[in-house]
């Protein structure tokens, strides 16, 4: 029963969901975070203001139940599945981070530095994290998707769009790690 509550392998969890990506193919559906986004602010009527956001959402309601069963099985796996919350990477890159002012590298999924209630009242925190949102939501729209609507549905159905996306994402996350990164913090 302990593997419960570790990582599962990329030979168990692989396939499940090469599974699920088969079966949405089969019944003609595209699977993407960015889209519920759209949806949800569909609901809410954003399609009185921006064209974009005028559409039949009741077609992709399936998709909700996505995002709640990714909220659900997030806070199930974090809360009971997990015992170790620290994560299992390099000592260098510990201690470069440590360096950058994050001390609870390699502990964490995220940084408490700037995931955490004090940030809120960091401007600077508060600031990244507005200029992040806005560059992943122009990125997403500009691209056509999200990196997990390009990476696991459209690789899946073979689409060279999204083999030119996720190359993409490669390159601006190492761009930003490698030569952003450093000079923000």
């Amino acid at each position: 029963m302990n593997w419960i509550f570790e990582p599962w392998p990329w030979y168990i969890s692989g396939p499940m969901i090469a599974f699920i990506m088969f079966l949405l193919i089969m019944v003609g559906k595209n699977f993407g975070m960015s889209g519920n986004l759209r949806t949800m602010c569909t609901i809410c009527g954003a399609g009185k203001k921006a064209e974009f956001f005028n559409f039949d959402w009741k077609s992709q309601r399936w998709n909700l139940v996505v995002v709640l069963g990714a909220i659900i099985g997030g806070f199930i796996g974090s809360h009971f599945l997990s015992t170790d919350m620290s994560v299992a990477i390099n000592p260098d890159t510990i201690t470069d981070l440590n360096a950058l002012g994050f001390n609870d590298a390699g502990e964490a999924y995220v940084p408490s530095e700037l995931f955490n209630l004090d940030a809120l009242w960091n401007l600077k925190s508060v600031g990244l994290l507005a200029l992040a949102g806005l560059l992943v939501g122009f990125g997403t729209r500009y691209a056509g998707g999200c990196t997990s609507g390009h990476a696991i549905s459209g690789l899946s159905d073979l689409q060279i769009p999204s083999l030119i996306a996720v190359i993409g994402f490669f390159i601006g996350g190492l761009v930003m790690i490698h030569l952003i990164f450093p000079l923000i913090f």
